[in-house]
């Protein structure tokens, strides 16, 4: 059992606590009450950053002290919306919000991953037809072996997560969400991944 901090308490972050739950960890959701978030990142083994994007990299700067020596699982993307209200252009452009965290915090341990899906996928990968794809960016080996583990409690096949590398690539997965709001319009809010045919 892990003691996980969810930053968020939206579709993404209320999703991914039950399923953290349901897979036997112990789980602490945040809202935005006052220092809900630094509570919960103290006590706390791993923290999720679900918050939306482009206040992330504010929000868990203020918890510098917070986030000392864990595990920081980023798995929002940092974008500007359009008019209706989906991604648009990229908040970092040339860089990525996982590289900027990482850049501000660094005595934490930051992992990028399950950006790259609408959100009933990051806790039910195998309602897809085809095998999705779930990436990890980051520069520790030992962190990312542990968000591995984390994502096969949730549902993830082995082989159906890809260690991309450094922090530095998760300015492609953050870019592929580009695709999003493409795929939504032409096809519907149905689940979906953006993955790679083998």
């Amino acid at each position: 059992m892990t003691t996980i901090a969810v930053l968020g308490n939206g579709r993404v972050g209320g999703n991914l606590a039950t399923a953290l739950i349901r897979a036997g960890h112990e789980v602490t959701v945040a809202d935005r009450a006052p220092g809900a978030a630094a509570d919960a990142a103290r006590t706390a083994q791993i923290v999720i950053n679900a918050t939306p994007g482009a206040g992330s990299l504010d929000r868990l700067v203020a918890l510098r002290e917070e986030l000392r020596d864990k595990i920081l699982v980023d798995v929002s993307n940092a974008t500007v919306d359009g008019p209706d209200g989906l991604p648009a252009d990229l908040i970092y452009p040339g860089s990525s919000l996982a590289e900027q965290l990482q850049e501000a915090l660094p005595e934490t341990r930051v992992v990028k991953t399950l950006n790259t899906m609408l959100f009933p996928v990051m806790t039910a990968p195998a309602t897809l037809t085809q095998a999705p794809d779930a990436y990890l960016s980051g520069e520790d080996p030992q962190a990312k072996q542990t968000v591995r583990e984390l994502l096969i409690n949730l549902g993830w096949r082995m082989e159906w997560i890809t260690d991309l590398g450094g922090i530095q690539t998760a300015r492609a997965t953050e870019a592929a969400i580009l695709f999003v709001p493409h795929v939504i319009r032409s096809s519907g809010f149905a689940p979906f991944a953006i993955s790679i045919a083998r």
